[in-house]
C-alpha cells in the first residue's frame, strides 16, 4: 500500500508520526500532480477531462500538435462520399482495465451513452452509432466535418461495459489508458498506477496521484515545498519566483485560449459597432500583457494567435491602441464629455458594469487595468468580481453589459466546434450576446460541409474578418499555459490542446 504525499493532509497526526519513521517512504516513487480542476463526478460529461489528462481513459481519436485528427483507440477512419457516414476501425488487442476486450460494440455503447448527455456530440446531429464487425459506424443527419475532433473530446471517453449500471450511469472508471485508477475521492483526489496490459508503450512512471487545489497560491506552495512533482496553471506573480528554484523547471507555452472582453451587442450603450470598436481602441493590450500577465508579446491583436495557424490570419489589420480614434468614434455616437470627464448622452453617463471572477487570479487584475484605460477615454467602468456563474446568468437574462473571462477555443481540438457553440443563435452564454452576422454564420455553415482545404481556409478567414470588424467579443490577451515540474523527472512538455499532462512520456532522473 502507498500513501501519496498529496493525500497525507488527511492522515491523523499520530499516523503521520508513525509514517515518518526512517525508510517509511524509501520506495515511495509516486508522481504527484496538482491542478485547479475538481473531480465533479464519474461521468465523462462532467469530469472526463481529469481522467483523460491523467491518461486513465482514452478516446477513439487523438489530436496532433496542430490539432489535426490522429489515431487513438481507432487507428483508421473513412467518411462516405456524402459526408454522412463515418466508419472507424478499432485497434486490435486493446483491453480495458478490468481485462475485458475493447470491442466495437463496447465503443458504440459508450458513445451512445455519451450522446444522450450534455456534451459536444449533440452538435453533430448523430442519427445512430452502431457496431459492425471491428468498426464503429456513425451516421449523421447531415455532413459535419469536425466530427473527428468531437471524438477526441473527453466527454467521449470510452469506458468498459462494466463501468455502467443498467440505466447507463457511470459507477466506476474502467478505461483503456496506460494508467488505471486505484483510488478516487471526489472532488479532490485520485490515485493511479501503471496498467500492465496497456496496448501501447508502457510508461516509466509507475504510480501517480492527482490533487485539485483551486487557489493558485496553494499550488505554488506545493511546487516550492516539493509536495508535488507537477503543478499545472501558475499565476503570473508565481512564475518568476518558481523560475529561481533549482529543484523546479517552469514551462511556458502558448495555448488556444484568449482573454475576452465581451460587450452586449444587442442592447445598451455597446450595441452600436462603433462603440465596441472604440472600447477596443482604448485598450493598451501590450501594457496588460507585460505588466499584468508578465508575458510580453501575448497582446491579442486578433482572436487567434499564430499557434492556431488554421484560424490566425496574418493579413488582418491588427487590433490597435489609439485613444484619440476611440474618442472620435464615441463622439460620433453622440457621447460628449461631462464636467467630470465621463462621457454622457442626454444626461446619462457612459457607465458600464464589468463582470469577472477570481478563479483565474489574473482576471481581476486585468479588469482593473481595463477600468483605468477606459476611464482615459471617458468610459466609467464598475468592476464586479463575482462567481463565474454570474456571467452566464447575466447573459441569459440580457442584463450583461461587459464581461471579462478566459475562453479556451481548444476544448475540442478543432476550434470550429467551440465557435459554433459560442456564436450560434445570437451567442451562447460564453460567447457574444445578441450579435447577428449572416456572413459569419454562412462561413461557419460552409465549414461543416466542405472537405476542400483551400475552401476551408477561405471560409475561416471570412469568419474571422467579421469578428475583427464588428468585435462581438474583444480579444485582450492570448494565454500562455504554465506548469512547474520537478527536476527529478525529465520529458515534461505542455500539450497545446491541454488534453494530457504527458505522464506516460516522463521518466525519473537516475
Amino acid at each position: 500500500m502507498f500513501i501519496p504525499r498529496s493525500f497525507r493532509s488527511a492522515v491523523t497526526a499520530s499516523t503521520l508520526t508513525l509514517l515518518a519513521l526512517p525508510g517509511a517512504f524509501a520506495q515511495d516513487r509516486v508522481f504527484d500532480v496538482v491542478g485547479p480542476f475538481e473531480i465533479g463526478g464519474l461521468d465523462p460529461s462532467i469530469s472526463g477531462f481529469v481522467f483523460q489528462r491523467m491518461q486513465i481513459a482514452e478516446t477513439l481519436l487523438e489530436a496532433d500538435a496542430q490539432g489535426q485528427p490522429a489515431p487513438g483507440l481507432a487507428e483508421r477512419w473513412q467518411a462516405s462520399a456524402d459526408g454522412k457516414t463515418w466508419r472507424l476501425s478499432l485497434r486490435e488487442g486493446v483491453s480495458f482495465h478490468d481485462g475485458s476486450p475493447l470491442t466495437a460494440a463496447a465503443a458504440a455503447a459508450a458513445l451512445n451513452t455519451a450522446r444522450g448527455k450534455p456534451g459536444v456530440l449533440r452538435q453533430a446531429g448523430i442519427e445512430s452509432v452502431d457496431a459492425e464487425g471491428n468498426e464503429v459506424v456513425i451516421r449523421l443527419a447531415k455532413p459535419f466535418q469536425p466530427l473527428l475532433a468531437l471524438l477526441a473530446h473527453s466527454s467521449t471517453n470510452i469506458l468498459a461495459p462494466a463501468a455502467y449500471d443498467a440505466e447507463g450511469k457511470v459507477q466506476k472508471i474502467i478505461g483503456t489508458g496506460p494508467y488505471q485508477l486505484t483510488l478516487l475521492e471526489p472532488p479532490q483526489r485520485l490515485a493511479a498506477e501503471r496498467f500492465a496490459g496497456y496496448w501501447g508503450a508502457k510508461p516509466e512512471i509507475a504510480r501517480t496521484t492527482y490533487l485539485a487545489a483551486g487557489r493558485g497560491e496553494t499550488r505554488t506552495l506545493m511546487a516550492e515545498s516539493g509536495d508535488a512533482e507537477l503543478v499545472f496553471q501558475l499565476d503570473p506573480p508565481s512564475i518568476a519566483k518558481l523560475k529561481r528554484s533549482s529543484s523546479l523547471k517552469v514551462l511556458i507555452e502558448p495555448v488556444p485560449r484568449v482573454v475576452l472582453l465581451t460587450p452586449n451587442s444587442a442592447a445598451g450603450a455597446t450595441a452600436p459597432v462603433e462603440v465596441r470598436q472604440a472600447l477596443s481602441l482604448a485598450i493598451q493590450r501590450e501594457g496588460v500583457a507585460a505588466a499584468v500577465l508578465r508575458a510580453p508579446g501575448s497582446a491579442a491583436t486578433q482572436l487567434f494567435a499564430k499557434n492556431v495557424p488554421a484560424w490566425h490570419d496574418p493579413e488582418l489589420a491588427p487590433l490597435a491602441y489609439d485613444p484619440a480614434a476611440s474618442r472620435k468614434l464615441l463622439a460620433g455616437q453622440g457621447w460628449t464629455p461631462g464636467s467630470d470627464g465621463i462621457l454622457q448622452k442626454d444626461g446619462t453617463p457612459l457607465k458600464l458594469k464589468l463582470l469577472t471572477y477570481s478563479d483565474r487570479p489574473e482576471l481581476p487584475l486585468i479588469a482593473t487595468a481595463l477600468q483605468a484605460q477606459l476611464r482615459e477615454v471617458g468610459v466609467d467602468v464598475e468592476v464586479a468580481v463575482q462567481n463565474s456563474s454570474a456571467i452566464p446568468a447575466a447573459h441569459n437574462d440580457g442584463s450583461l453589459q461587459l464581461a471579462l473571462y478566459g475562453r479556451n477555443f481548444a476544448l475540442v481540438p478543432d476550434p470550429l466546434v467551440t465557435l459554433l457553440n459560442d456564436f450560434s443563435h445570437g451567442g451562447a452564454e460564453w460567447g457574444p450576446l445578441g450579435w447577428q452576422n449572416p456572413t459569419f454564420d454562412q462561413a461557419l455553415a460552409a465549414l461543416l460541409t466542405t472537405n476542400d482545404p483551400a475552401e476551408q481556409q477561405r471560409q475561416r478567414r471570412i469568419a474571422m474578418a467579421q469578428v475583427q470588424q464588428e468585435l462581438p467579443v474583444i480579444p485582450v490577451a492570448w494565454y500562455r499555459q504554465t506548469l512547474a515540474v520537478s527536476t527529478a523527472v525529465e520529458g515534461a512538455a505542455i500539450d497545446p490542446f491541454e488534453r494530457t499532462f504527458g505522464l506516460s512520456k516522463l521518466r525519473w532522473v537516475e
